[in-house]
């Protein structure tokens, strides 16, 4: 059915009929077509071009979409937008992450491996795609979550359920005032997009500063990152040349200047403020459905991981790098096991998400020290986490671990060496563990020596198929935007225990066809509950059974929408919790209680969860 053009407004003036004639058909072309292929939607652009003879972007194609053709009730909304999103992998999880850094501050790791960018937070580099955004942000919670929003947004994201990951150096060692702020400032973005749009009044702080540092004499952090590195090259501290320290330096050119002009005052908020936009985040348009925080094993104890939990979080991404003492100590990491034991016992009785750092080519270790010290993450019941982050060694200008690599005591693996750790890594993750990262994403520009492929991941991944042999861990059986037939899906159940008591994984899983095989099982969802061996140090949890986790897979849809064939909002995560239910009754369990996060509170009310202190839960 032709659309009546009268009813739309595309706000664009050039040949106003006829533009509104060549987007209709697009749109119709694109719904009613059986298989739009890449290479047909560019012959579909160059057959209905603009008025002026250009090809239509899809940001033009999105933007004018959702002006004025949303509504039609003749089109296939659901493949128009397939069709015209970008990098649709960001969502295929389903939750929008959104990525944001704190800003540089002193860190209290000494460890000889990690970056010394004064640009940056400790371990982030400049050119880091992440980083770069955050830069040009000025380090800024709001504008970074609201411009990450607008871009995922305009690229055909659906963004409703975000999930905010806070990176950059220890978020431990910030103060206080400054990680309410942060947090209150990134719920206060998810509030506002669309509704309210506050980036010019933040903005306006932040230039306020420039000026009133500038006429100081003192360094002003610009969103400008050339102006930046201009400006702060005189103090680029190299692997050879480590005349001053990173603290040293952090905290002569951001900290003091901040505090000289008054503006570390600006980036405060009170636990009553944070409430407040927590509060207003449950029931919002954009919410907040995870959390997560980046910190140390020796930075965390029963006071951070209640303070955490009060801010919100639901995750912890946790820097252990080694299990083995005599690496730890050569690195200069500060910490020993007995810490990373400890941290991770906490966390989990506590029901966080624990997401480890995992490092292969540290000083001091081998390839065959690598891959028994992997397997001890997963037979030793005190580690066991349940997403991973593989990062090799790399060699950057800026570590003191220069001068152990040309001194010759250290030597980045050759590439069969790498291959050989990173292939054993992969088969030896179980189902319940998901293997987030393998290479850390630095530019290769960055890298003196060693590694500069930044798919090794697939290498390794296609060198484990030709074997014939598959991953198990969670990533590699996501379903993603696969489609299948919601009568064949069925529940499993992994159990294994750990320090804390027994984990259950619960799974929703479904057979489908794939190009590599005739038929094989995808992931849809999964629960993790554990039933803890003894009572919790957070009064409120006792001696409860924990939902660790809820999550549904499959391309991010929109709140209480529901699209057939996929695998969000068509009731898995109820028939997930319904199982954690049975499970923890059986075994004689009287109170189940759930980490949730602050957008996914009401969500837990309508299954009946009331509200605690810092979590909800269900009496059996």
């Amino acid at each position: 059915m032709k659309v009546a053009f009268n009813q739309y407004n595309t706000g664009v003036s050039t040949d106003y009929t006829n533009q509104l004639d060549i987007l209709s058909e697009i749109f119709e072309r694109i719904s009613s077509e059986a298989a739009l292929s890449p290479v047909k939607f560019q012959q579909l652009l160059r057959k209905y071009k603009k008025p002026d003879g250009s090809l239509w972007s899809k940001n033009e194609l999105l933007s004018s979409y959702r002006q004025s053709f949303a509504s039609n009730p003749d089109l296939n909304h659901e493949k128009i937008l397939k069709t015209l999103r970008k990098r649709p992998v960001r969502t295929q999880s389903g939750v929008a992450p959104i990525t944001v850094l704190t800003k540089p501050f002193p860190c209290p790791g000494k460890c000889i491996f990690c970056p010394n960018d004064v640009r940056m937070p400790k371990s982030y580099l400049a050119d880091e795609p992440g980083a770069q955004r955050a830069e040009r942000n000025y380090f800024d919670p709001y504008l970074q979550v609201y411009n990450r929003l607008t871009a995922l947004h305009a690229n055909g994201h659906v963004v409703e359920k975000a999930e905010i990951i806070v990176l950059g150096g220890t978020w431990s060692y910030y103060p206080e005032p400054y990680q309410i702020w942060f947090i209150s400032e990134c719920f206060r973005a998810l509030n506002e997009f669309q509704k309210k749009d506050g980036r010019e009044v933040v903005l306006g702080h932040y230039r306020a500063m420039e000026q009133v540092l500038e006429s100081k004499q003192q360094h002003a952090p610009s969103d400008d990152p050339k102006k930046n590195k201009a400006t702060l090259e005189q103090y680029k501290i190299e692997g050879d040349h480590l005349t001053e320290s990173y603290n040293q330096v952090i905290s002569h050119v951001y900290v003091a200047p901040e505090r000289l002009g008054g503006f570390d005052q600006y980036q405060t908020d009170t636990w009553e403020e944070l409430i407040v936009q927590q509060l207003e985040n449950e029931t919002a348009h954009i919410r907040c459905v995870g959390l997560v925080i980046e910190t140390r094993p020796d930075n965390i104890s029963q006071e951070e991981v209640r303070r955490i939990r009060r801010l919100g979080c639901t995750k912890a991404q946790i820097g252990i790098q080694s299990l083995q003492d005599s690496v730890l100590k050569k690195n200069n990491r500060g910490h020993d096991v007995h810490a990373t034991r400890d941290a991770i016992r906490l966390l989990r009785r506590a029901g966080f998400k624990i997401h480890a750092h995992w490092m292969a080519n540290l000083y001091g270790s081998t390839v065959e020290q690598d891959k028994k010290d992997f397997d001890l993450l997963f037979s030793d019941l005190d580690f066991r986490p349940d997403e991973l982050k593989i990062y090799p060694c790399s060699l950057i200008a800026s570590a003191e671990l220069l001068q152990y690599f040309n001194s010759g005591k250290w030597h980045p693996y050759t590439k069969s060496e790498l291959q050989e750790v990173l292939t054993h890594c992969i088969l030896a993750t179980p189902e319940y563990c998901r293997l987030t990262r393998i290479i850390r994403d630095i530019p290769s520009t960055d890298i003196v020596e060693g590694n500069k492929i930044t798919n090794f991941r697939q290498l390794a991944e296609k060198n484990i198929a030709d074997e014939g042999k598959k991953s198990q861990d969670i990533r590699a059986r996501e379903i993603r935007s696969t489609e299948f037939d919601p009568q064949k899906v069925f529940l499993t159940t992994a159990r294994y225990e750990t320090s804390s008591g027994s984990e259950f994984f619960f799974q929703a899983v479904v057979p489908v066809e794939t190009p590599h095989q005739p038929q094989e099982e995808k992931l849809l969802g999964f629960l993790r509950l554990l039933l803890p061996s003894q009572a919790s140090y957070i009064e409120e949890l006792g001696d409860s059974a924990i939902i660790r986790e809820v999550h549904v897979y499959g391309q991010a849809q929109g709140l209480g929408t529901r699209v057939g064939g996929k695998a969000q909002h068509q009731g898995l995560g109820t028939q997930l919790l319904e199982r954690a239910k049975k499970e923890a009754k059986i075994q004689g369990f009287k109170k189940l209680s759930v980490i949730s996060a602050v957008g996914t509170r009401e969500y837990y009310r309508k299954l009946g969860f009331l509200d605690g202190e810092l979590y909800q839960y269900l009496v059996l």
